[in-house]
């Protein structure tokens, strides 16, 4: 078990190794001229996601389908991940991530925008869409969406679920010493509350559960750097430095070149914004919008927030700590990090980190659920979410080594079909945006 456990590990390092990293950034970099730097138009973007109005067909409105987006991406990946990409590429690992950010939006934008124009309504009067339909219905290669919802479907019960009860019930095994067992029944029954009542339900509860998670958080990361505001120069400087330069050894910091500070720098961010990925572009097609493109700006938002604003400000406080120069890695590094400011720091480490994986495990909940419907119609919708469910329970008390390799593995490869559509159909997205942003026509609703 031991070896199997050790190659699936290794194709999952394989997976999500330089390759399928150029594929991604050179797919942000690509899209970002060819929409010429739509990431201009952030401002306005922000505006249209706060707005809760019933713009047109779909099942929730744009704030709705961004905050269970956002749900679904703001998870470990923005706590522990960018201490992860800290401990192995140095501080300088902080700025390639924000880089990674900034030119993510232009494909969570992309992603919307095609989701939207290709989308179809189901006998039931609900909206269906994502890259498979995308891929079906504009490039007419079925059969690569279908790889890409049989991966989607699977990949959401790791990355989505599994993984994501395992580490809340650790954390709170931890911090407050009540078994895990415990927390998996708590966990599933409000899991269960929730999916059960579809889309709708779950917007619902991520509309007032993100900005609360979201402000709390970074709230009190604003707090921790103003405790310590004194080194806050010396760690932004260090971190702009160590880009491009790397990072010498020092305590117990192994030291790290410019390489590996881009390296894992970009993968954290990619992995924690899910920009390219083709996953929350599925909840954006079920938005009620006048056209693809307000939906795209309001998706773009959700790669600004999660990686732009959370991951930074996670990063300027770990590399603020001084924790980093110690030797320890992930977790364990952040919760250092946060624990040198008494009382605060942890407060907001364990609040933050037990409502980012609750909203992970909704939001992904939905697009596993999609991507099953795709492949098997809607009669698999009610049994995949009892299914989910059971899935939050088993995860809170399984050892999941051999999960977390495996939602890797199928999490990186459902970025490939998603990329091949976004980059087939680049014509398409610059034409939509063309019409309706570049010609000034934002609020005109598409004539069917």
């Amino acid at each position: 078990m031991q070896q199997f456990e050790n190659t699936v590990s290794t194709i999952a390092d394989y997976v999500w190794g330089p390759p399928l990293l150029i594929l991604l950034v050179g797919t942000h970099i690509f899209l970002a001229f060819r929409l010429r730097f739509i990431q201009r138009y952030i401002i306005k973007a922000i505006e249209l996601s706060l707005q809760r109005t019933n713009e047109g067909k779909g099942d929730v409105t744009q704030f709705g389908a961004l905050t269970t987006a956002l749900a679904a991406t703001i998870g470990t990946g923005n706590i522990v991940g960018v201490a992860t990409a800290i401990a192995a590429g140095g501080p300088g690992a902080v700025l390639w991530m924000w880089l990674t950010g900034v030119f993510g939006i232009a494909t969570k934008y992309s992603e919307a925008l095609l989701s939207v124009k290709y989308r179809i309504t189901m006998p039931d009067g609900s909206m269906a869409g994502g890259p498979m339909y995308v891929i079906e219905r504009g490039m007419n290669k079925k059969w690569l969406a279908i790889i890409f919802a049989a991966l989607t479907a699977v990949s959401a019960f790791g990355i989505g679920n599994m993984v994501q009860s395992n580490s809340i019930s650790h954390l709170v095994e931890e911090t407050f010493n009540i078994q895990p067992w415990i927390t998996g029944i708590i966990m599933t029954l409000l899991t269960a509350v929730v999916i059960l009542g579809g889309i709708k339900s779950i917007a619902n509860v991520c509309e007032k559960l993100v900005p609360f998670m979201a402000i709390f958080y970074v709230g009190g990361c604003l707090i921790l750097l103003v405790m310590n505001y004194s080194a806050i120069p010396d760690s932004i400087m260090l971190i702009f430095q160590s880009a491009f330069t790397g990072h010498a050894v020092v305590g117990g910091f192994m030291g790290a070149g410019m390489k590996e500070a881009i390296r894992y720098g970009v993968a954290r961010g990619l992995f924690s914004n899910e920009s390219g990925l083709g996953s929350a572009p599925i909840v954006a097609a079920a938005a009620q919008t006048k056209n693809p493109i307000r939906q795209a700006l309001v998706s773009s938002t959700a790669t600004f927030w999660d990686t732009v604003v959370v991951c930074a400000i996670t990063g300027l406080v770990i590399v603020n700590s001084g924790e980093w120069m110690t030797g320890l890695r992930g977790a364990a590094l952040t919760k250092a990090a946060f624990s040198d400011f008494h009382i605060i720091g942890p407060i907001v480490l364990t609040v933050g980190l037990l409502t980012f994986v609750f909203s992970t495990i909704l939001g992904w909940s939905y697009y596993g659920e999609k991507a099953a419907e795709y492949l098997f119609g809607p009669k698999i919708v009610k049994p995949y979410r009892v299914l989910w469910v059971l899935a939050v329970m088993a995860g809170s008390v399984l050892s999941l080594p051999l999960v977390w390799s495996l939602a890797d593995i199928t999490n990186g490869l459902m970025a490939i079909p998603n990329l091949i559509s976004l980059i087939a159909l680049n014509a398409i997205i610059v034409s939509e945006t063309k019409k309706y942003l570049w010609d000034g026509k934002l609020d005109e609703a598409v004539h069917e």
